[in-house]
């Protein structure tokens, strides 16, 4: 019976797993209302596939400053937070880094 009560509060949310109904294990949203900041979002090119966005959120969370990062390989687009803005050409290096292509500001 227990569980039956509580079933009707989950309406909404991922169920059977950590992750946010997003797919993400840490839903970008709220930590970027918490953290607060500038928030930039770039266009790169050649992400297919989960692997991609791990590879470029990773190098671009190495950037100074950097407070989250979100990547959409459907869309091609990063979702960058930061302390202060961010110059593009530290962003370039990282996607490159990462394998990727930074076509600029979506």
């Amino acid at each position: 019976m227990t569980a039956e009560t509580q079933l009707p509060q989950a309406n909404g949310q991922a169920t059977g797993s950590c992750c946010s109904p997003s797919g993400s294990c840490h839903d970008g949203a709220s930590a970027d209302a918490k953290q607060g900041g500038v928030t930039a979002v770039y266009q790169v090119t050649g992400m297919t596939c989960g692997h991609c966005e791990g590879a470029v959120s990773e190098e671009i969370s190495g950037i100074e400053g950097v407070t989250s990062v979100k990547a959409v390989a459907s869309t091609g687009q990063v979702t960058v937070t930061s302390q202060a803005p961010l110059d593009e050409e530290a962003v370039r290096a990282a996607v490159d880094e990462a394998g990727y292509e930074l076509a600029g500001r979506a």
